[in-house]
């Protein structure tokens, strides 16, 4: 990091503390994470104004040391000796002298540096744009702990449910939809689960209740759980991740149990994702399936799906599986939109190959190795360029080549036919 770009940094939150403290109509959301993060500010009702920003701080947070000597020639920062504070003297010069330096980059990912510049012209930045941009808190680990806590406190049987699922906020879900290639019926389906987020009260009192509980539907490895895990991104929710091998239980009835406590906690936390993975695993079919305990935990299943709802409880239900001839006809029937995850056409297998290289150097034909690729799923060509890279490295270098692709395509379509060969 360079001299003039420290600067600019220590600028920005001393800067923010300053409209921050003058501007009491701003809120959490009009702090970056790492302005939260420096001011302390751990929840929403924890705001205490006003709010520091010392040498000590910013060590901490932006790992720079003696922030003050490095604006010591700033006119408009003083600097307190004692708690070793840094401070605004005179806020619009020292604004003007932060764009002048460069900051308008940093100003267009910065709610409250935005609210303040959003009255001059030459900026063209706007408050509610920025702010929009910008990681809500209620999006962080942080809030979706302190609710699971709190959720605890008043009710300590849910405790038991925290270990049948993995509990994800969506700043902890790597997927994001802008790294996936969808195909346009899924696009559309996402749009519309959008649509009926926002648009909540008006279909509650229309009583349009048929909306938000997707199957996917696919063979291994073509998206079904990278969509489902990016949906928390996109529409602010945790995610919770069913684990198939935690619900099935031994013990007579305790499966029943599992589901029913696993769809209360999906309410309580709402607005929230609920994901089961391996749907089949859990409602297969009835009628080929004679153990009483496996019928009793389906129809449990059934009876909380009914019961569920993304318009009256905010709950958004996601069933995906490899095996949909497996699935119960009520279980089935019981989805609002069955969405379709085949392996990717040639145009597809293209796309993906240069999102998963983006940030690769590469020379490659992605044309020729669409075509090379026929049958290959996502994960097959994630899988395909990994060992490229690692087939690079092992000959000291870091860009990858049609040589390097060439013998891991043939390894990708080897491990395939292993995995189909029969050893009895």
């Amino acid at each position: 990091m360079s001299g003039d770009s420290e600067i600019l940094r220590i600028m920005e939150v001393v800067l923010t503390a300053e409209i921050f403290n003058q501007n009491h109509q701003l809120d959490i959301n009009d702090l970056t994470p790492t302005c939260r993060e420096i001011f302390s500010i751990t929840s929403s009702s924890d705001i205490k104004r006003p709010v520091y920003v010392s040498d000590g701080l910013i060590k901490r947070s932006l790992a720079i040391a003696d922030a003050h000597q490095k604006l010591s020639a700033n006119p408009f920062v003083a600097y307190e000796e004692f708690g070793q504070r840094l401070r605004i003297t005179a806020l619009e010069p020292a604004a003007l002298w932060f764009l002048k330096q460069g900051g308008k980059s940093i100003i267009e990912k910065n709610p409250a540096l935005a609210f303040f510049f959003e009255n001059i012209d030459s900026t063209g930045i706007t408050h509610k744009a920025v702010r929009a941009a910008n990681p809500p808190f209620e999006d962080t680990k942080a809030y979706l702990d302190a609710r699971i806590s709190k959720l605890i406190g008043e009710d300590e049987k849910l405790r038991g449910a925290l270990d049948l699922v993995i509990v994800l906020a969506p700043e902890e879900v790597e997927q994001q939809m802008d790294d996936l290639v969808c195909t346009p019926e899924q696009l559309a389906i996402i749009t519309k689960i959008q649509l009926a987020i926002d648009n909540r009260e008006f279909l509650h009192l229309h009583r349009i209740y048929e909306v938000g509980k997707l199957l996917f539907v696919g063979p291994p490895g073509t998206g079904k759980t990278s969509v489902a895990l990016a949906m928390s991104h996109a529409m602010h929710m945790p995610v919770l991740e069913v684990r198939v091998s935690m619900i099935t239980s031994q013990y007579l009835g305790e499966t029943s149990k599992n589901i029913d406590r696993i769809f209360e906690l999906a309410k309580k936390l709402a607005p929230s994702i609920l994901f089961i993975d391996e749907f089949d695993f859990i409602a297969k079919s009835r009628v080929a399936d004679d153990h009483g305990a496996m019928k009793r935990a389906v129809n449990s299943l059934l009876k909380n799906i009914d019961k569920i709802n993304l318009v009256k409880n905010n709950v958004l239900l996601i069933g995906a599986t490899n095996h949909p001839q497996l699935l119960d006809e009520a279980a089935w029937r019981r989805f609002d939109e069955v969405v379709e995850f085949s392996l990717p056409n040639e145009e597809m297998r293209k796309n993906i190959l240069m999102k998963v290289t983006s940030s690769i150097h590469c020379k490659l034909d992605y044309q020729q190795l669409a075509s090379q690729t026929d049958g290959f799923s996502g994960s097959d060509l994630r899988m395909l360029v990994k060992e490229a890279i690692l087939s690079s490295l092992m000959d000291n270098r870091k860009t990858i080549g049609h040589e390097d692709i060439g013998k891991c395509i043939h390894m990708v379509k080897n491990r395939d036919a292993i995995r189909r060969l029969n050893w009895l």
